[in-house]
C-alpha cells in the first residue's frame, strides 16, 4: 500500500510491509519527514510512503506513534521507528551501502554537535513568520538568525570544503538543507546575504540527485506555508 494523497481519520489501516524494504509514513511538506526521504533516496533503499493528514489523523497511525508526528518508519518486521534524526541514522546503519555518517567517530560526532547547533536555526527560522502575523517586532530575531547563518558560513569557510562534511554531500547537508529548501517561502532568504559560502552550499545542494528528486519548488512551499500558518494546511497541494 502507498499513498501520495493524505490518509485520514477512519481511512482503513495498511498492513505489513511486503512490496518494500522499509515504509515511512510521511508529509509531502514536512521538513523533517523530508530529512528521512532524502537519506532513503540517497541510499537507493526500496521504499514505500503513506502520507498522513497530520490535523486529521487516522487512530491506527495514534497506535503506531502516539505523538502523532512524522517521519515513522515501519519495517518488514513491523519494526517502528520515529524521529528524523533517530530514523535518519537508523537508515545508515540498517542498510551499509553508501554510508553517509563519517565512519570516523570523531568526525561524525562534529556533524552531530553541528546539528545541535543548527537546532537553533530551526526555532528562529519558524518563530519569525509566526512573529509577523502576529504584528510583533521580529527584528531582533531576525538578526539572530542573520547572525546563524554567519556563524554557518564561518563553519564552511574554516573547513575549505563544499560541503558541511567534505567535498562531497554527507549527512549533515541532508539533515540541515529542507530549511534552506524553504528560506523563500519562510520570507527569510534576505539573511543569506551575509553568508556568500553558505549561499554557494545551496547552490551546489540544489544540484544533488537526491535533492532534485525530492525538493518542491519555491512557489510551492510557498503556497503551502502561507496555507499552514493561516491555519488551513493543504497538504494535498498539487495532487
Amino acid at each position: 500500500m502507498a499513498s501520495q494523497k493524505c490518509l485520514v481519520k477512519g481511512s482503513p489501516a495498511p498492513g505489513p510491509v511486503t512490496n518494500s524494504q522499509i515504509r515511512i509514513y510521511s508529509m509531502r511538506f514536512c521538513p523533517f519527514a523530508e530529512r528521512t526521504r532524502l537519506v532513503l533516496n540517497a541510499k537507493g533503499i526500496n521504499y514505500e510512503v503513506i502520507n498522513i493528514h497530520l490535523k486529521n489523523k487516522p487512530s491506527w497511525f495514534l497506535d503506531k506513534n502516539p505523538a502523532g508526528t512524522v517521519p515513522v518508519l515501519e519495517t518488514v518486521q513491523g519494526q517502528l521507528i520515529c524521529d528524523s534524526v533517530i530514523t535518519c541514522e537508523y537508515l545508515d546503519e540498517a542498510f551499509q551501502d553508501k554510508k553517509l555518517f563519517p565512519a570516523d567517530p570523531f568526525k561524525k560526532a562534529q556533524q552531530k554537535m553541528l546539528l545541535e547547533e543548527f537546532s537553533k536555526v530551526i526555532a528562529v527560522i519558524y518563530k519569525i513568520p509566526i512573529g509577523k502575523r502576529k504584528g510583533e517586532d521580529t527584528s531582533a530575531d531576525e538578526e539572530d538568525l542573520k547572525g546563524k547563518f554567519i556563524k554557518l558560513n564561518e563553519v564552511l569557510v574554516g573547513r575549505k570544503t563544499k560541503f558541511f562534511g567534505g567535498d562531497s554531500v554527507t549527512m549533515i547537508d541532508y539533515l540541515m538543507w529542507p530549511w534552506f529548501e524553504r528560506v523563500d517561502g519562510f520570507e527569510v532568504a534576505q539573511h543569506l546575504d551575509a553568508a556568500p559560502a553558505l549561499k554557494e552550499w545551496m547552490k551546489r545542494m540544489v544540484e544533488d540527485p537526491t535533492v532534485k528528486a525530492t525538493m518542491f519548488d519555491s512557489k510551492t512551499h510557498k503556497a503551502f506555508i502561507k496555507n499552514y500558518f493561516d491555519g488551513n494546511p493543504n497538504y494535498d497541494l498539487g495532487l
